[in-house]
């Protein structure tokens, strides 16, 4: 699994906080609300159910995360507690939760179903819970699997492949044992920088991804060759001729009670 602590995630969060905006959104949070967030990272969601007036709860494996998004809220006055815990074992009470969300968070989670389980115990019997994840299509998709790849090539290590989180049979099916029906909305989220190079080699050193790979690949005398070959890929997938700008699909499930 990935440290989401290397890094400087708190750059990556940035990019990500206009799907933070539209899955609060859809969850139509009111105040007096309990929420809880799952792989809350620095706390974009969070915060913004904070801000709409819930009491929130973000929980996130990653020590320095929760650090950095408890810093923010208790800055900017907001109801939020941010706690260390994983998908599939968090630290709240049995239906405790209005709303419980993620925002490209339980998808890393290592067991889907016991995340599944998890979230529904977390959630009032009429509570809603909210999931965005990204359609496995387009320039960022591939870029991260070229990676992935590369470092299963050098480490021999494959893993599992993903659950398709993005999928509303797949979702229907994990659901459905607590009683509850999935609907899915598609949503795109832009990405830009001044070229593919530029982009490339921010994320070599911003993204938790990237710098767990990079001592992998140098120590394989690879490091330069993926670095070309995304340089490469990103540059041919590139909307804006003017500088760069690849666009990314992602769904965002609600599951309610049937």
């Amino acid at each position: 699994m990935v440290d989401w602590g290397l890094g400087t995630y708190e750059r990556t969060a940035e990019k990500l906080l206009p799907a933070a905006e539209v899955v609060i959104e859809h969850a139509g949070i009111s105040g007096g609300e309990t929420v809880i967030d799952v792989g809350c990272g620095t706390g974009n969601a969070a915060l913004l159910a904070a801000e709409a007036g819930a009491q929130v709860i973000g929980i996130d494996p990653a020590e320095r995360l929760v650090e950095v998004a408890a810093a923010t809220a208790e800055r900017r006055g907001l109801d939020a507690e941010f706690v260390l815990g994983e998908a599939a074992s968090m630290p709240v009470a049995t239906g405790e939760a209005d709303v419980v969300l993620s925002v490209f968070g339980v998808v890393f989670a290592p067991d889907p179903q016991a995340a599944a389980a998890e979230m529904s115990r977390a959630t009032k019997s009429d509570g809603r819970i909210l999931i965005s994840a990204w359609i496995p299509e387009g320039a960022v998709s591939s870029g991260v699997r070229k990676i992935r790849e590369t470092l299963a090539e050098i480490t021999g290590q494959k893993g599992d492949p993903p659950f398709p989180w993005h999928e509303e049979q797949a979702l229907s099916e994990l659901f459905d044992s607590y009683g509850r029906s999935v609907e899915l909305f598609e949503h795109t989220i832009a990405f830009t920088a001044t070229s593919g190079r530029e982009w490339v080699e921010r994320e070599s050193r911003e993204h938790p991804l990237s710098v767990a790979s990079r001592p992998v690949f140098e120590q394989a005398g690879r490091a330069e060759e993926i670095e070309r070959r995304l340089i490469e890929h990103y540059e041919s997938a590139n909307e804006d001729p003017d500088a760069f700008k690849v666009t990314s699909r992602y769904v965002v499930a609600e599951i309610t009670p049937r």
